[in-house]
């Protein structure tokens, strides 16, 4: 039998990834009672959850009934941006000190399977792979801080591109991290930096306008999607 923990962790998980790959949009409201029916957990258990959430930017508790998934307006997501490319441009510098065929072996492995996601018109794992391709990054700059901090706000900037952008192809994203990975290698850390910025501002520019769809999800069957696979 699972322990609570395990399973805070594992409603966690999947709450996230459900929020990140934009199947749960930002206001879906997120009651207690179902969330812990589904996941066999205490209303308390369900707190905690949703408290981790929040401290990741994605759920909103504040003076609130029920918590929803937030909603942050334009002007925080330009502070996210702003925080996010300076840190980032960090890491890029810690893992150029670290560079090795291990580290080039993982970040072309990960594009690999963006570029797999991508044939197979897999639009959700694509979005996820490509958040996921910074926080590999944030891992292997080997500083911790730095990586609980940009894994925040990967998770912020997903939540605001669900929000706020366009359609756009998910190739833009696949030969944008290639050339970041060629960039690390050279050793260059001014040009990998540039190339960082540049990313990171084409990324912020998709947030231009609201993406149209079902205001009225059902929780219940998105929770019995996400809840059956939360690995990393």
């Amino acid at each position: 039998m699972s322990s609570n923990s395990d399973r805070v962790e594992t409603a966690t998980l999947a709450l996230r990834r459900a929020i990140v790959e934009q199947a749960l949009k930002a206001g879906t409201k997120l009651p207690e009672d179902e969330i812990g029916r589904h996941f066999s957990m205490s209303r308390t258990l369900v707190r905690a959850v949703l408290a981790k959430l929040q401290t990741q930017g994605l759920v909103d508790t504040y003076h609130k009934r029920t918590a929803t998934v937030a909603q942050p307006s334009l002007e925080e997501a330009r502070d996210v941006f702003a925080v996010r490319r300076a840190l980032e441009r960090e890491a890029m510098k810690a893992v150029i000190k670290r560079w090795s065929p291990a580290i080039e072996k993982a970040l072309r492995s990960h594009v690999s399977e963006e570029e797999e996601a991508h044939t197979k018109g897999d639009a959700r794992l694509s979005t996820r792979l490509a958040g996921e391709f910074h926080l590999k990054l944030a891992t292997l700059s080997c500083n911790a801080l730095l990586e609980r901090y940009l894994f925040e706000l990967v998770s912020r900037c997903s939540l605001i591109l669900a929000m706020y952008s366009r359609p756009h192809s998910s190739e833009c994203a696949i030969s944008e991290h290639s050339a970041l990975i060629a960039a690390l290698k050279t050793g260059d850390a001014t040009a990998a930096e540039r190339l960082m910025d540049e990313h990171l501002i084409s990324v912020e520019t998709r947030a231009l306008i609201a993406n149209e769809g079902d205001d009225h999800p059902d929780l219940g069957s998105i929770l019995a999607r996400y809840s059956g696979d939360t690995s990393s």
